[in-house]
């Protein structure tokens, strides 16, 4: 009998530190202003949707507005900031038809304090004005900073795997 009373109180003790372990880590989420891997990934969803509109006022809510930022996406090289970001963008967007992004659920999220770091992978799915079609499975590493009470991408690297999976028509 002694055995099982130990047993009992050894389960429930292990049990006890489980939950005040949780307890903890909530506790200091909550005082990192409460963002976790579930609000990130809240975030990345209304992200690639704001994207989606084709709508450049959309995803620039999500993007720190300072000229010295670097943005690294699939062409060109770099872009400094992001009114030079919004224009090359702007100016690829105009010779397709259609573009749809859709995130990968392999969501990443790290934080130390007023930083934050997001990596997936997505599909990208096109069509030209001429009518060619694109289809890639892409790379998408964000660093975010809290500022104003809002999380904003400071610098951002979208690629594609050499020899990337592309169907061209």
């Amino acid at each position: 009998m002694k055995i099982r009373t130990f047993l009992v109180f050894s389960l429930f003790f292990l049990m006890s530190v489980f939950v005040v372990a949780q307890t903890q880590t909530r506790t200091q989420t909550a005082k990192n202003g409460g963002t976790t891997k579930e609000d990130f990934a809240s975030i990345i969803k209304d992200y690639y949707a704001a994207w989606n509109t084709l709508d450049l006022d959309q995803p620039a809510r999500y993007y720190a507005k300072d000229a010295d930022l670097v943005f690294y996406d699939i062409a060109p090289l770099k872009y400094n900031g992001w009114q030079e970001y919004r224009k090359g963008v702007e100016n690829l967007l105009k010779s397709y038809k259609s573009l749809k992004l859709v995130p990968n659920n392999d969501l990443k999220v790290g934080r130390a304090g007023k930083v934050a770091w997001t990596t997936l992978t997505f599909h990208l799915i096109g069509t030209t004005n001429d009518g060619k079609t694109s289809d890639l499975e892409s790379r998408h590493t964000a660093i975010w900073q809290k500022l104003h009470g809002q999380w904003l991408i400071v610098h951002e690297h979208v690629s594609v795997p050499i020899g990337g999976t592309t169907a061209s028509q």
